[in-house]
């Protein structure tokens, strides 16, 4: 049997490693939004210093050429976006801080629970990649392309995060009540969780997009972006309403048959509140000038619909296992 000190040792610090993550999410959203990715046009450094300059003073008088010279063309010296970078990577550093402890906490699953362990460890292997990946972007001078792999390796980081953290309490979920849900609940449900993938994939194009547009208008002038929206926004806004629709039927079946004393009742509300906000969001970027607060808030609920389905799944998954 495990210590049950360590066990809630491990489960607290996989959930404070989560929420930084999805915190990360969301400053590399504002990042991306605020154009300001090549605020740090090096890596691992920032122009070239550990901590970053806070005034062009500061710099050589030829830093210009200097970073013209490595590929970085028009690179000019701008505060703000340099110290936003500059958080994002010391948010990163400190996550991957966090992954380490929380891998080495979860030794303690080895023997009784090795798909915890093996987890957290894939964990810690994927976010040293994802460091590597973060630097591959800046050298690429922000290549779409990279951004993109970069956000879904994120993905893919929270979910196994999600997994090991859930089964680590497989005894409590499979406790859970759901013989009463239809037996197509389960299907509907992991084709909502490739809709979110699909709509994510759809979204990093139109994000790629708004990008390149952005460029072209000097980072002014929002009003007009929409002018020049490719066809996949639209369809990324049509599939919208199919996700809206499929994930209340989900949330209307968890309401009407699983105990209300459970967290997977209670998850019907957070993924409720998730979808709305995700479109309200969708919604103010299409008929508000693409307003820079939305773009990140946006992404970031994208990020959390897809794990709440996942954790709404894997208590499925585990009940139905005890069953």
């Amino acid at each position: 049997m495990n210590d049950v000190t360590a066990e809630q040792r491990f489960r607290k610090l996989g959930m404070i490693t989560l929420f930084a993550v999805y915190f990360l999410i969301l400053v590399g959203g504002i990042v991306r939004a605020s154009g300001a990715g090549m605020g740090c046009p090096d890596w691992p450094t920032c122009f070239g210093q550990w901590v970053p300059p806070t005034s062009e003073a500061q710099l050589p008088s030829n830093y210009h050429e200097i970073y013209a010279q490595r590929g970085y063309q028009n690179t000019t010296f701008n505060p703000i976006k340099t110290w936003t970078e500059y958080t994002n990577r010391l948010t990163g550093a400190s996550i991957g801080l966090l992954i380490i402890l929380t891998a080495w906490s979860s030794r303690i699953y080895i023997q009784s629970n090795k798909t915890v362990f093996y987890s957290s460890v894939s964990v810690l292997l994927l976010v040293l990649f994802q460091g590597w990946l973060g630097s591959a972007v800046v050298a690429s001078n922000l290549k779409p392309l990279m951004i993109t792999l970069h956000m879904l390796l994120a993905l893919v980081i929270v979910s196994l995060l999600l997994f090991a953290i859930a089964l680590s309490q497989r005894n409590f979920l499979s406790q859970i009540n759901c013989m009463q849900l239809p037996q197509k609940f389960d299907l509907v449900l992991k084709a909502a969780l490739a809709m979110t993938l699909i709509q994510i994939a759809m979204g990093t194009q139109v994000r790629e997009a708004v990008d390149f547009i952005a460029q072209q208008h000097g980072y002014i002038d929002r009003n007009f972006w929409r002018d020049d929206f490719p066809i996949i926004f639209y369809i990324h806004r049509s599939f919208s309403s199919v996700i809206l629709f499929t994930n209340l039927w989900l949330v209307w079946q968890i309401r009407k048959f699983i105990a209300k004393d459970t967290v997977l009742y209670l998850m019907h509300f957070v993924l409720c509140g998730l979808v709305v906000t995700a479109i309200l969001a969708g919604i103010s970027l299409d008929r508000l000038g693409v307003p820079p607060v939305a773009q990140p808030i946006h992404l970031l609920m994208a990020n959390l619909i897809f794990g709440a389905q996942f954790f709404i799944w894997i208590c499925l998954h585990q009940a139905q296992r005890r069953a």
